[in-house]
């Protein structure tokens, strides 16, 4: 499907991509959204919770299930200002924290990464098992929106009532996107990942003694060195590399047999070039891709209370659902 084009002009200020991106994470305010819990228990023993929110009214037929970023959860605004706007119009919504994002550590010595659509697979299992919905979505932000683009582009039979997806600055190469992170214009928001990485896995090591030890947490100075401590060998990868290689949704957007919207800003700073998939998107015809040239990364802002990324969200799935 070809490009796109894309409407959004911010006010000014919003044009720098850093200003844009750090804004809604320091000052927004979503109010108005009430979540339900609901631990879902998967097979290998672990846990996701699921925090609910719902339309007005009753048997509402249509759900979007939204997943966060790295080291997110589903108190984020970015995912409380999507979840409001679509229970304005009549959608519910589940928003998923992924494993050790809910605010207690996860069961298993393995937590989440870019490339576990098995998790992705049996939340939706657990959702049709117990829900009656004819119409459901899925949207990721950042690195749930490259966890959705690989779920759907996969060798498997999704359901049915899957109609449609949406990712959201989403780093569909992700040994790409970790090379623009390592640059110098990024360096506070790497420290900031860093530091809150580490302190997972400092949790992570008094539970795990035998896996992991302070001195080699202490040891890791950059992503690279989590990854190949940590995230590549908990999940069942060679090393850091083979991690990004095996995991990034590029190399499946051409599998993908669903109408799905790729929304990823120009001055995304944590994007490199391969993050934008104009060949992959040329191909298939169920691949939309929209590049507006600000945005920065889930920043999207509007003098609206509803954000651009939001009123694509709903914009697109009510055109492409039942």
């Amino acid at each position: 499907m070809p490009v796109i084009d894309s409407s959004y002009t911010p006010p000014h200020l919003f044009r720098n991509g850093h200003f844009s991106t750090i804004y809604p994470n320091l000052f927004r305010k979503v109010n108005g959204v009430e979540q339900t819990r609901e631990r879902v228990e998967l097979d290998d023993g672990d846990f996701i919770d699921l925090d609910w929110s719902y339309a007005p009214g009753k048997n509402n037929q249509k759900l979007s299930v939204i997943i966060h970023g790295l080291e997110g959860n589903a108190q984020r605004q970015y995912m409380v200002g999507l979840a409001r706007h679509l229970n304005q119009n009549g959608w519910d919504t589940a928003l998923v924290n992924l494993r050790n994002c809910s605010g207690e550590v996860n069961r298993l010595y393995r937590s989440y990464n870019a490339g576990v659509t098995e998790d992705v697979a049996r939340i939706l299992h657990h959702i049709l098992a117990t829900q009656q919905y004819s119409a459901i979505t899925l949207c990721g932000f950042s690195l749930g929106g490259n966890l959705v683009l690989k779920y759907i582009g996969e060798n498997r039979t999704l359901p049915t009532e899957l109609q449609a997806a949406m990712a959201i600055s989403a780093p569909c190469d992700l040994y790409n996107s970790l090379q623009e992170i390592n640059k110098p214009k990024n360096f506070v928001y790497e420290q900031r990942f860093i530091k809150h990485l580490k302190a997972k896995l400092y949790e992570r090591q008094v539970v795990f003694p035998e896996h992991i030890s302070k001195s080699q947490i202490k040891q890791c100075k950059s992503l690279i060195d989590i990854d190949n401590l940590y995230t590549s060998k908990a999940h069942g990868y060679k090393d850091a590399i083979d991690y990004y290689t095996q995991c990034s949704s590029k190399q499946f957007l051409k599998n993908i047999a669903i109408p799905t919207l790729i929304l990823n800003a120009k001055n995304d700073s944590f994007l490199g070039d391969q993050c934008y998939p104009y060949t992959e998107a040329k191909k298939n015809d169920h691949v939309f891709l929209e590049v507006p040239v600000y945005g920065g990364h889930v920043g999207f802002y509007s003098s609206e209370s509803v954000y651009y990324n939001e009123k694509r969200a709903l914009e697109f799935f009510s055109k492409h659902t039942l």
